[in-house]
């Protein structure tokens, strides 16, 4: 993010922890500080029990932080919903089983102010197919581009999405994300947290990767991905234990019949290593995938609380869209 331009969002040593049943605590959100540029399509990742969930209940205003302090827009979070300012689509609650999709999104919209046009929201959410059926007989992944659909009504500059294609198949998922995009392209800031990797690789300009309610890694896309400091060179070479044992730069070695998978750092001086030293053939070399950051991340913090390593933010400075 840029020095002369404010965070839409902003979240400061943010701590949330619940009763853990066993007279301790658990650290949902243990210090997480967050800043959130306008136009800005954030991907927010991590296992279950990671914390994503509670910190968008944060930014919600749905849950009222222990410590720390939140600003929609220099506003709180719960300011910022009821202006319209920030709207959500969540994965449960808020329909009625008996409405249609169509009376669904008419009745919400009469609840705010200066509501979009029902019409327009019904069609760029792709709720028209369904607009007539009973929402008690809407799939789930329709239930939830009519969920899209009521999140679009009060014109929000900020869209917080939590698992937004549960319950979607492949093609309902790329369908959604296709309208999402066309949201972001008009500027709209978007902060969504997904168990799919391949829709933040896909769709996020910016990662953040949590862990036992810290930030582990926080940057663009890409960059997360390398946080892991692991790109992968595989080869054709059948070689000997001692010379396997030689090539240097490697992380790890992975076998297979002719084929041998090394994990590295430096992949440039290992792949150059093995084609001028060795007699491997048939070289390949690609990045981790963001999938494969997230496991190494997330294994190296050790689900350890407090002994888990600090947020690293990549990059020589903030990021923006």
């Amino acid at each position: 993010m840029g020095m002369d331009q404010e965070p839409v969002i902003s979240a400061r040593n943010v701590r949330m922890s619940f009763p853990d049943g066993a007279g301790g605590r658990v650290h949902a959100v243990d210090g997480v500080d967050l800043e959130v540029a306008r136009g800005e399509v954030l991907a927010l990742l991590g296992p279950n029990g990671a914390g994503k969930t509670t910190l968008l209940d944060i930014l919600l205003g749905l849950t009222t932080p222990q410590t720390g302090d939140v600003t929609v827009g220099g506003r709180s979070p719960r300011v910022a919903v009821q202006s319209g300012t920030l709207s959500a689509l969540l994965q449960t609650g808020g329909l009625l089983p008996d409405l249609t999709a169509a009376e669904t999104v008419r009745m919400i919209a009469a609840l705010h102010a200066d509501p979009a046009d029902a019409d327009e929201v019904i069609d760029t959410a792709g709720v028209r197919p369904f607009a007539s059926r009973p929402v008690g007989k809407c799939s789930g992944g329709q239930q939830q581009r009519l969920r899209f659909a009521l999140a679009l009504l009060p014109r929000p500059e900020i869209i917080v999405l939590d698992e937004p294609t549960a319950g979607m198949d492949v093609s309902a998922r790329h369908e959604f994300w296709d309208r999402m995009r066309t949201q972001a392209d008009e500027g709209v800031t978007v902060i969504f947290a997904t168990h799919y990797l391949e829709e933040a690789e896909q769709f996020a300009r910016r990662t953040v990767l949590m862990d036992s309610g810290r930030v582990l890694a926080d940057g663009p896309t890409d960059e997360v991905r390398a946080r892991a400091g692991a790109a992968y060179v595989t080869a054709t070479w059948d070689p000997t234990v001692a010379e396997l044992e030689r090539v240097p730069h490697v992380v790890r070695a992975d076998r297979e019949g002719a084929r041998v998978a090394f994990r590295t750092e430096r992949s440039d001086e290992l792949a150059r290593y093995l084609l001028t030293t060795t007699n491997a053939r048939a070289l390949t070399v690609r990045p981790a995938s963001l999938e494969e950051a997230f496991r190494l991340l997330t294994e190296d913090s050790g689900h350890a609380g407090d002994t888990a390593r600090p947020a690293a933010t990549v990059g020589p400075e903030e990021v923006s869209a």
